[in-house]
């Protein structure tokens, strides 16, 4: 899971679309006549000015511009003064904006986390307090200084922003440089009062809090026979540890009537009648099936949770939608989720999902998955993990192997040179990548959080018991560790600043799931199987089908929340559970055999990380062309090549990745491939 709270929705989207902010009012007082006018006088002065970008900087000054910035005339002689035509004088203003903007948003980031940790760790208990300063947000007040001392409008004013469209028809001809450019473009295109960021911070920190403690204790679930069935200690955050506890009873003894309760559970949580007292509470047992609480043999009272679950969502949403206005280009947060910050368009990413979870290849899958498991399918059988590569080890073996291995954080941390150099980085490279990581305990269920500046580490938080490092949790921080990689080289390797990071977070969630799936491998336990490729199609290709469903409810959710802006949490809560069971019912129903289930309305994703569930599919697309790239080849060398490209559009980035854009076709032919000598 990638970066979760204020920051990523207000700083580490890439674009840094959603981050500054005016008190002033909203409107433009440069009239068209005085833009043209400026134009003219720029250009009889500097007749070496690029037209096409002075128009677009000083077009893009003149709408960011306020009254309280100054008369048209001082516009105007702004305009003058600052602008750069001189290519020589143009990199150099630049050069120094790139280091400044690390400065700035590095200790910013910094000064974030740090007030983020009792949030984000496991710590101590979380008080009120401690909420209130994770939930201020150091940034909501920067930009509002930097247009204040006309920073903002320096570098909007020669370095102007920049079309999706006019990114991928001019890049082709373009150095880093250029690309470089084009990012620091991307920084000052709208102006948010600060009182609408911080209340943003202060909804998307909330929900954060209310995910990272939202724990059901299962050895406190009592199923339809009356007994127990998971260990007394047994604690899962829901959904990510629920569905890796479902994922493994697969090959386990009495594992189907377990995944059935776990699978009432996740219901019971969709639909909101769920005790309020089980909640990240060992207190009571819960009687899953009547669904009536006890506490020492004696029955309890409890109410059901109050749509707690959707009025965060509905939080977010509200205070999302009311930056809307701040952004002419992208007037709905759905446009600058995809087009502005995805850079793909909601519509071309429909598009892709649709066309591979309406495949014969997953018609095909489907059909083989049943009867590898010799009965009909399941709703919950989405998380089926068949074709993942397996150790002969049993998961309990793996636990008594990762809790001996890794004790506690720093344990983790001290064997990441050694993962890395088993994955053929060099020893230096190796020791550098790790020395700029740092691992925490983590109070939810994990998150990688790349550094800002390069003074300073990404943090690697991952969720360690008592008794150490279960290998449910090893797999979720090696899938960590790889975002820590990406988001280490693509900070230190790129050749500027400006260029930091990947085009989206697919990108990283790419890398991530390719560490993820070599986590035997870096135990030691890795079994040769000729298969494998097979088996590996196949599973991304099942994993890629559950996941792009959900994401197009995470869709849905959020035009329906535009076309219902005064909606209840109650209304909601109905609206989100028909819209899982119409996506449902259109591409799973036939496949499964049942029809009406809201089981996609699981994802803690669509309660505290908005429209951040596509990176996830578009991520697996990504890792698995990535995948038939390195095979045969050193995997160090080409993660290094691949990742220190820096932050193109994903276009390009792909094309130099791989030579090929994001498409299903590989995976689909692959999987095709894998069915027929399964068969």
């Amino acid at each position: 899971m990638q970066q979760k709270t204020a920051l990523i929705l207000l700083v580490l989207t890439g674009l840094f679309l959603v981050n500054f902010s005016h008190a002033g009012n909203k409107k433009s007082t440069i009239s068209n006549g005085k833009i043209e006018s400026v134009i003219k006088s720029i250009q009889e002065k500097q007749s070496n000015a690029d037209a096409f970008l002075l128009k677009k900087g000083v077009v893009q000054v003149a709408r960011l511009w306020r009254e309280s910035d100054g008369s048209a005339e001082e516009f105007q002689s702004f305009c003058e003064e600052n602008y750069v035509a001189n290519p020589e004088e143009r990199k150099q203003l630049f050069l120094r904006f790139d280091r400044h903007y690390e400065v700035l948003w590095g200790n910013l980031l910094k000064l974030q986390l740090e007030l983020n940790e009792p949030n984000h760790m496991d710590i101590g208990e979380l008080t009120d307090v401690d909420m209130m300063f994770a939930a201020y947000n150091p940034q909501a007040h920067l930009a509002e200084d930097l247009f204040a001392n006309k920073i903002a409008f320096v570098t909007a004013l020669n370095f102007p922003e920049l079309s999706l469209d006019e990114k991928n028809d001019l890049g082709k001809d373009w150095d880093s440089l250029d690309w470089a450019y084009a990012r620091i473009g991307d920084v000052f295109t709208s102006r948010i009062p600060a009182s609408l960021l911080q209340a943003r911070s202060n909804a998307a920190t909330t929900s954060d809090a209310y995910i990272s403690e939202y724990n059901i204790f299962m050895g406190h679930v009592i199923g339809k026979d009356g007994k127990k069935h998971f260990p007394e200690d047994m604690k899962l955050i829901t959904h990510w540890n629920l569905r890796d506890e479902l994922k493994s009873n697969y090959s386990t003894e009495n594992g189907q009537y377990k995944q059935e309760m776990i699978y009432l559970v996740m219901k019971r949580i969709i639909d909101q009648s769920i005790p309020q007292a089980v909640i990240n509470s060992p207190e009571y047992d819960w009687d899953i099936i009547n669904n009536t609480i006890s506490k020492k043999g004696k029955n309890v009272t409890s109410e059901s949770e109050p749509d707690t679950r959707y009025q965060q969502l509905l939080n977010n949403f509200l205070t999302t939608k009311a930056l809307d206005e701040y952004y002419p280009a992208y007037p709905t947060y759905v446009e600058r989720r995809f087009s502005g910050n995805m850079e793909i368009p909601q519509e071309e990413v429909e598009r892709i999902f649709i066309d591979l979870v309406s495949s014969e290849e997953v018609k095909d899958l489907a059909k083989l998955i049943k009867k590898q498991l010799g009965r009909d399918l399941r709703p919950y059988d989405i998380w089926y993990n068949g074709f993942k590569a397996q150790s002969s080890l049993s998961e309990a073996e793996l636990n008594e192997i990762t809790q001996e291995k890794y004790t506690n954080p720093k344990a983790f941390e001290a064997d990441m040179p050694r993962m890395l150099q088993d994955l053929k980085f060099s020893e230096e490279q190796a020791n550098f990548l790790a020395s700029k990581i740092q691992v925490d305990g983590s109070r939810g269920a994990g998150h990688a959080w790349g550094a800002e500046m390069k003074a300073e580490k990404a943090r690697l938080r991952t969720r360690i018991g008592a008794e150490g490092m279960n290998y449910k949790g090893y797999n979720i921080a090696v899938h960590e560790f790889g975002h820590n990689v990406e988001q280490t080289i693509t900070l230190h390797d790129v050749d500027y600043y400006m260029l930091r990071g990947v085009p989206n977070t697919a990108f990283t969630e790419a890398l991530a799931f390719i560490f993820q799936k070599r986590d035997l491998e870096l135990l030691g336990l890795e079994e040769k199987n000729a298969a494998k490729v097979h088996y590996m199609a196949l599973a991304n290709l099942w994993s890629c089908y559950e996941i792009m469903g959900v994401s197009l409810v995470d869709m849905a959710v959020w035009e329906w929340m535009y076309a219902n802006p005064n909606a209840t949490a109650a209304e909601l809560k109905v609206a989100v559970i028909d819209i899982a069971k119409e996506v449902w019912n259109k591409y799973f129903a036939e496949k499964f055999g049942v029809k009406d289930e809201p089981i996609l309305a699981i994802y803690s994703h669509m309660i505290d990380n908005p429209l951040y569930l596509s990176a996830y599919p578009i991520g697996q697309l990504i890792d698995f062309q990535i995948e038939q790239q390195i095979e045969g080849k050193v995997f160090a060398d080409e993660i290094n090549r691949i990742y220190s490209v820096g932050r193109l559009t994903p276009k390009y980035w792909m094309e130099n990745a791989v030579g090929k854009e994001l498409s299903t076709k590989p995976l689909l032919k692959a999987s095709r491939g894998a069915l027929e000598f399964l068969k």
